[in-house]
């Protein structure tokens, strides 16, 4: 599913226009983004949690080869915990 897919269904079942769902939908990832950035969680309930997790540097040996040892450094990761409605669905 594509964001337009998601702006035709949302604009349907809500009985709006496209641009107005489109907008809603703009706005939701604009916030939910913007949460993030923050560094808090953002709790969709029935759905899931999306929250910032961060990862240490670490030592990688490509293929076993201790001369091309590198150090990948440490960044942030997006995480995500799906709810349990959502998981009885999928799984």
């Amino acid at each position: 599913m594509t964001q337009s897919d998601l702006v035709d269904i949302v604009a349907m079942r809500a009985h709006m226009p496209k641009r107005a769902a489109n907008d809603a939908i703009e706005v939701f990832l604009e916030e939910v983004t913007r949460a993030l950035s923050k560094g808090d969680k953002v709790v969709l309930s029935g759905f899931g949690t999306f929250s910032i997790g961060k990862v240490k540097d670490k030592q990688v040996v490509p293929f076993g080869d201790e001369t091309k040892r590198k150090t990948i450094k440490g960044h942030k990761v997006v995480n995500f915990k799906v709810g349990k409605p959502f998981k009885k669905i999928v799984w």
